[in-house]
C-alpha cells in the first residue's frame, strides 16, 4: 500500500494547489473524510474523481496507491484509520506527504483578522468598544512592550506583542464601521507605501554610503511629505499627550536643538527641559536614562525591604 496525503491550508484560495498536488490528484484514487471539502470545487473540471470517506474504512482495505485529500483541521480521524491499518498489514505503507498549499510568512494575520470580526459581532464587550474607550489598553500595552524589552525577557515579549497587534487589528475593527472609515488592509497598506517610499536606498536605485546618510534621506523625504500636506513646521504631528520627557526630547529631535530658545517657566521645568537638550547632544535618550535609573531604584528599595523583613513600615 502506498499512502499520498495531500495537505491544504485554510489561509490560501482553495483553487491553488501546487503543481506536485496537481500531479497526484490527477494520477490516483482520490478520498477525502468530507464530501464538504473546500477544495471539491475545483476539481469537478479537471477529471479528478474524488469520493467522500467520513470513516476511513477504505484506507484499511486499500492495497493500491492512494491519496487522501486531508482536511484542512488536522485530521485526526484519518489518521487513526492509517494507524490501525499499518498494523494490520505485513509491511507498513509507503506514505508521502504533498503540501498543495501552505502558509506564507504572515498567514497567521489572517486568523487575527478573522477572530477580531467574531469577538466584534459576538461579544457584548468587545463589540461595545470605542477608539476612545480603547486608549488606557493601547497605552498599557505598549508599556507591557517596553518593560520585557528593558527586561531582557524576550520570552515574554511574543506574548506582549502579541497584545499590542491585537490592539491594533481593534482600532482597525472599530474604524471599518464608520462611513468614512478603513479596514486593517489600508492600515497595512499606508505602512507598506511609507515605507517602500522612505526606503529608496532598498526599493528604487539610490545609493547610500552609510546609515547616517539613509537616516538623512528619511528626514528629507519626511520633509518634503510634510510640505506636500500642507504642514509647514517640522513640529507639525508631533503628540502633546506623550509624556513630557519623551515630548521636550521628540520637541527638541523636530527643531534641531535649536539654541535660541530661553524656555519660559519654572526654574524646575528649565533645568529639566535643560537636561532634555544635553542628553540629546550627547546622543541619549532622556527617557530610556531615566527609566533605567529609575528601574535600579526600584531594585535597590525593594532589596533593602527584603532584607528589613515583611514588617518593615512602608509609607503609603
Amino acid at each position: 500500500m502506498a499512502l499520498i496525503i495531500v495537505t491544504t491550508s485554510p489561509r490560501v484560495a482553495p483553487g491553488l494547489l501546487s503543481e506536485r498536488a496537481w500531479e497526484v490528484l490527477r494520477a490516483g484514487r482520490v478520498l477525502t473524510g468530507s464530501a464538504e471539502h473546500p477544495v471539491l470545487p475545483y476539481l469537478e473540471g479537471v477529471e479528478v474523481e474524488v469520493r467522500s470517506d467520513p470513516s476511513g474504512v477504505a484506507v484499511e482495505s486499500c492495497a493500491e496507491t492512494l491519496v487522501w485529500l486531508a482536511a484542512q483541521d488536522g485530521d485526526e480521524g484519518f489518521l487513526r484509520a492509517v494507524g490501525h491499518a499499518a498494523l494490520a498489514l505485513p509491511e507498513p505503507p509507503e506514505i508521502e506527504l504533498v503540501p498543495g498549499s501552505y502558509d506564507l510568512p504572515g498567514a497567521r494575520l489572517l486568523d487575527m483578522v478573522t477572530v477580531m470580526d467574531r469577538l466584534r459581532r459576538e461579544c457584548p464587550w468587545d463589540s461595545k468598544q470605542t477608539h476612545e474607550s480603547l486608549v488606557p489598553y493601547l497605552l498599557e500595552e505598549a508599556y507591557e512592550v517596553l518593560e520585557t524589552i528593558e527586561a531582557g525577557d524576550y520570552a515574554a515579549l511574543r506574548e506582549e506583542l502579541g497584545d499590542l497587534l491585537f490592539q491594533v487589528v481593534f482600532h482597525a475593527r472599530v474604524a471599518q464601521e464608520r462611513a468614512d472609515g478603513f479596514d486593517i488592509d489600508d492600515v497595512a497598506g499606508g505602512i507598506v507605501d511609507k515605507l517602500v517610499r522612505r526606503h529608496p536606498h532598498v526599493f528604487a536605485d539610490l545609493a547610500v554610503a552609510d546609515a547616517d546618510e539613509v537616516n538623512a534621506n528619511w528626514e528629507a523625504i519626511k520633509k518634503a511629505e510634510r510640505a506636500a500636506k500642507g504642514e509647514s513646521s517640522p513640529l507639525d504631528g508631533v503628540p502633546m499627550g506623550q509624556p513630557a520627557l519623551s515630548l521636550a526630547a521628540q520637541l527638541l529631535r523636530r527643531s534641531g536643538a535649536r539654541q535660541d530658545f530661553e524656555p519660559t517657566g519654572s526654574d524646575l521645568g528649565k533645568r529639566l527641559f535643560a537636561l532634555v537638550r544635553e542628553a540629546q547632544a550627547a546622543g541619549l535618550d532622556p527617557e530610556a536614562e531615566l527609566r533605567a535609573v529609575a528601574r535600579a531604584y526600584r531594585t535597590h528599595v525593594e532589596t533593602d525591604v527584603s532584607a528589613d523583613g515583611p514588617d518593615a513600615p512602608t509609607e503609603e
